[in-house]
């Protein structure tokens, strides 16, 4: 009997893959950001935003 040919093209790409995968993971751990936080800081910007946009007034007369 003989040995099946094994691709060792396969196994280098799933190799990369994980390696890559890996990094990516701990990208993720090191940078990255909850999904919470990323909508606790857009909600932080649009009162923000409202509040200051509450605040300006419409007079002609300011030369503006």
């Amino acid at each position: 009997m003989m040995a099946q040919p094994v691709n060792l093209n396969r196994f280098r790409k799933m190799k990369a893959r994980a390696a890559g995968k890996a990094r990516a993971d701990e990208n993720a751990v090191k940078f990255g950001r909850s999904k919470a936080e990323r909508d606790l800081e857009r909600a932080r910007a649009d009162k923000a935003r409202r509040d200051l946009d509450g605040l300006k007034t419409d007079d002609p007369s300011s030369g503006g």
